[in-house]
């Protein structure tokens, strides 16, 4: 059984609680693109956890969590992540965490690099979470980097490294003006996380190969939404790997498998953090309020989220770049202050009215078009039946699931992991 977790639109949907609630009953999860540049909120009876890196299936001891090839891994960060968790009691060992040889490490350089091209790009800046994401990427597909795999062969990588600082510090130098990249301090730092992480690496896909073939129950967990996928989200203000499920198979590599199932991820309203068109956002008091009512602050980097309305369009779209078959809907509970809730049912784009999800230009000058559907004005949280939700929330549910064509069979209500609720699509 291979499912893919994905995002319906610009990420931060819900997902870290999602996929500690379904990988109960899984036997592996496997990241299968992005690096830290997200995160993925788990909370249960050890804590709070914010896992950026590693797969959310890591808070079930009998699951086995693969990071895959299609990622891009900062060392330092990941060694950072392993220490928290281990602290807080989680057990993390190479049986129960295991890291692609083929995937990409993310460098000092990179993060530098990342830096220096928002800067330098001032007002225009892609809202860039300043990672490292987009040049380690880049550089992927220059065939100028290193993997996991590398790290076992010091003389080869030493040598391959001499002339990727060399090519480096054209750009770093002499194009930003930045003082060169010390290839001593990056083999270095390489040796130093590489040691901690080399026990942990595997060829995975021959891993994940056994696992099929002993029936195994496989998820693959996605970073960010359909909106940020490099090939079909909001170009240039995406992230810069595929986030669709179809890509999953390839990431997590085994590419001759096919899914059995996609399971969306789309939240009660709309959050966005980065720049680029956002067309149902509010600002102001309206903003704030449904902010702090939800806690969107990014998890990888603090930042307040953009928040709106649900956006019908774009959650649509979603939808159908996802090959979504049904849908969770977090985050119910946060709209509970709400008397009357908007919902984006369709664009203005130069007085023409638009359903279907446009882009570049048209997307920049859309505006919203709402309907309005009654609060319920009360706490919803202990809510464990949809029979048990106020009526105006169970018409609301029912009305975004008409709208965005896709069954919604499971509601979260609060971000405790019991707190939710499976309901049997109409």
């Amino acid at each position: 059984m291979l499912t893919a977790i994905v995002g319906i639109s610009w990420g931060d949907e819900g997902w870290g609680r999602m996929v500690d609630l379904i990988s109960r009953d899984y036997d592996v999860v496997v990241r299968y693109q992005g690096g830290n540049n997200a995160g993925h909120t788990v909370i249960n009876h050890l804590g709070k956890f914010i896992l950026n890196l590693i797969p959310s299936g890591i808070l079930r001891p009998e699951v086995v969590n693969v990071m895959g090839n299609g990622m891009v891994i900062d060392m330092k960060h990941l060694v950072g992540e392993i220490e928290k968790l281990t602290a807080a009691g989680v057990k993390i060992t190479p049986d129960n965490l295991k890291i692609s040889d083929r995937a990409v490490i993310c460098m000092p350089y990179h993060v530098l690099q990342d830096c220096l091209e928002e800067d330098r790009l001032g007002d225009a800046k892609y809202g860039s979470t300043r990672r490292g994401i987009a040049p380690v990427y880049g550089d992927k597909y220059l065939k100028k980097v290193i993997t996991m795999g590398d790290l076992f062969f010091p003389e080869a990588l030493r040598k391959r490294m001499e002339g990727i600082v060399e090519w480096k510090n054209l750009f770093i130098e002499k194009a930003y003006g930045n003082a060169k990249i010390d290839l001593e301090e990056e083999m270095a730092w390489l040796q130093k996380y590489g040691d901690i992480l080399k026990p942990f690496v595997c060829d995975t896909g021959l891993y994940l190969e056994d696992a099929l073939a002993h029936g195994k129950k496989i998820i693959f967990e996605a970073q960010l939404g359909a909106l940020r996928d490099i090939d079909f989200g909001i170009n240039p203000y995406t992230s810069s790997s595929n986030t669709i499920a179809a890509y999953a198979p390839i990431g997590a590599g085994i590419p001759r498998h096919k899914l059995d199932k996609v399971f969306g991820i789309m939240k009660a309203f709309s959050s966005c953090v980065g720049e680029g068109p956002f067309t149902v956002e509010m600002f102001g008091d309206e903003a704030k309020a449904l902010r702090d009512a939800g806690a969107e602050y990014g998890a990888a980097t603090g930042r307040p989220r953009r928040v709106g309305a649900f956006d019908a369009v774009a959650s649509r779209y979603g939808v159908r770049m996802q090959g979504a078959d049904e849908l969770a809907l977090t985050k119910l509970d946060v709209l509970s202050y709400m008397d009357k809730i908007p919902v984006c049912v369709a664009y203005d784009v130069n007085g023409e009215r638009v359903e279907d999800f446009p882009r570049g230009e048209r997307l920049r000058v859309a505006k919203p078009i709402f309907e309005y559907f009654d609060g319920w004005k009360c706490d919803i949280g202990k809510c464990r039946t949809e029979e048990e939700l106020p009526k105006q929330a169970r018409a609301y549910i029912a009305a975004i699931e008409k709208m965005v064509g896709c069954p919604i069979t499971y509601v979260s209500v609060g971000a405790e992991r019991d707190e939710y609720i499976v309901r049997k699509a109409r």
